[in-house]
């Protein structure tokens, strides 16, 4: 098995290229299929119960599966997962592509699910595996700047595909990106596992999968069917019962999965609640943001992909420029943290306060996002990884990944539901949405009120989340300061300095 060397994998950054441009595929997935949705609805005869499932099998069965996708990586080898991922991702790509069915599509869909857990948590597992310690920073802000990049030029490229192709390229574009991951990874990727060997947690395993996918599920349905129905509220229940056994039984035998003692350390507890609240913030917001650009300022799909693109434009040129990991090592995590949820926070209330008036304060808000995201994101994801010991670098990814889920689910579920409990509260016509209600109204100055309403609710919508991003900032900065103060090691730390 070979092992990095302490300078660094020779070849570590060409192999940083390959595993961003396979993560970067997985990213594009997650937001690709919105643009092909009219396309799906006539050629397919899609319900609208079919779309939602297309979207949702993918992102159910990845954020069920990536603690267990992290951990099968630490035990078997991670260089095997990241292969398995890619084949498995493009063997569902090429199904969904050549679907003539809703029922295929989806079956297709939960299995790039499947390929994409192991992905997500392999690459960021083998960055901690190939980089020196010094270089970590710098490292996972690259990581990190393809986020970033996926969610700014998904729906560009979708569009792009969809004006010249039938909606199967969407998926078919994946099959060259695949094959040379591969063949890269094949050539250049060191092997390399936890070498206890420990016992498989098939038991943790399922516990995890089943908890998480009930809980991704009960947020992503709350807002259609209402926080109070059965299905909410029976699945909701069935993932606080299944997660709670699955932290019980973790921290009572010898070989867990995800070992409870991490949440005892005061650097993974900070980075935890930061990165929870900092996804719940910004995924609801962002999601709402495009809303805000079509609905209010009154710009196109095409035309609103293409006014968000400064965020992501400035958060790769942070990372990749290297001026982030400066700064982070710099100025220390807490003070990195909580800058970045202060850049971010004060964006997302730009958005909300001065958008209103045109371009220039929803620009001047991506900018300061963008901005906030290059220097806090890589530091939490750093804080995270950190704590755990290399061994469980997969493991860590993991957790890393089912936050990210968790928190972008909330977001947009719970964000979503101020949205649209504002607007009924303002809006002069009895309807639910926008579009109802614009149809609905019977004079100019109607319309005018919906429109208000509408916009009202995305001010209150964004600062909610502004709160929520600003408060993760100072409570991973407060856990993570004290945890300095107290002079901690941590479990990675230790394993260097032996």
């Amino acid at each position: 098995m070979s092992t990095p060397t302490p300078q660094g994998h020779p070849q570590r950054w060409l192999i940083l290229a390959v595993i961003c441009l396979a993560q970067l595929t997985v990213l594009l997935d997650n937001t690709v299929l919105n643009v092909a949705i009219p396309s799906l609805t006539s050629e397919l005869h899609a319900a609208t119960s079919d779309i939602q499932w297309m979207i949702n099998a993918y992102s159910l069965v990845q954020s069920g599966l990536l603690l267990t996708a992290g951990s099968a990586a630490d035990r078997y080898g991670r260089k095997k997962m990241l292969l398995a991922g890619l084949a498995l991702f493009g063997a569902g790509s090429l199904v969904a592509g050549l679907a003539d069915s809703t029922g295929q599509l989806i079956a297709a869909r939960a299995g790039m699910g499947v390929g994409g857990a192991l992905l997500l948590t392999t690459t960021l597992a083998v960055v901690m595996q190939i980089f020196t310690p010094e270089e970590h920073p710098k490292a996972i802000g690259v990581w990190s700047a393809v986020s970033a990049l996926g969610f700014a030029t998904g729906p560009l490229i979708g569009g792009f595909v969809l004006n010249h192709f039938w909606w199967g390229a969407i998926f078919l574009i994946n099959l060259p990106v695949a094959a040379l991951g591969l063949a890269a990874v094949v050539a250049l990727v060191p092997e390399s596992k936890n070498p206890q060997g420990d016992r498989p947690d098939l038991l943790g395993a399922l516990l995890s999968t089943i908890g998480m996918a009930s809980l991704v599920f009960a947020i992503i349905s709350g807002p259609a069917h209402g926080w109070t129905s059965a299905r909410v509220l029976v699945t909701a229940a069935v993932a606080v019962v299944v997660l709670g056994a699955f932290a019980y039984y973790e921290s009572r035998i010898p070989y867990p999965m995800l070992d409870m003692h991490f949440f005892r350390d005061r650097r993974f507890t900070g980075a935890v609640s930061g990165a929870v609240l900092i996804a719940f913030g910004m995924g609801g917001s962002l999601f709402l943001l495009t809303q805000h650009l079509q609905f209010v300022l009154g710009y196109g799909p095409l035309e609103a992909g293409l006014r968000t693109a400064p965020l992501a434009l400035s958060v790769v040129a942070l990372n990749f420029s290297g001026l982030t990991a400066r700064w982070t090592v710099k100025l220390g995590a807490p003070v990195s943290i909580t800058l970045g949820m202060v850049l971010m926070s004060g964006g997302l209330a730009s958005i909300a306060t001065l958008s209103e008036h045109g371009y220039a304060g929803t620009l001047l808000g991506l900018l300061l996002i963008g901005g906030g995201m290059a220097v806090a994101s890589p530091a939490m994801a750093h804080a995270i990884m950190s704590a755990i010991p290399p061994a469980k670098a997969g493991v860590g990814a993991g957790v890393n990944g089912t936050l990210a889920e968790f928190g972008n689910g909330l977001g947009v579920a719970v964000l979503g539901a101020v949205l649209n409990s504002r607007f009924a509260a303002l809006v002069p016509v009895a309807a639910t949405s926008l579009p109802a209600a614009l149809a609905s109204a019977h004079s100019a100055e109607e319309r005018r009120q919906v429109t208000h309403a509408f916009s009202s609710g995305l001010e209150t919508s964004q600062l909610v989340g502004a709160v929520a991003v600003l408060l993760g900032g100072l409570l991973a900065a407060v856990l993570l300061r004290r945890a300095e103060r107290a002079g901690e090691k941590t479990d990675a730390e230790v394993a260097v300095a032996r």
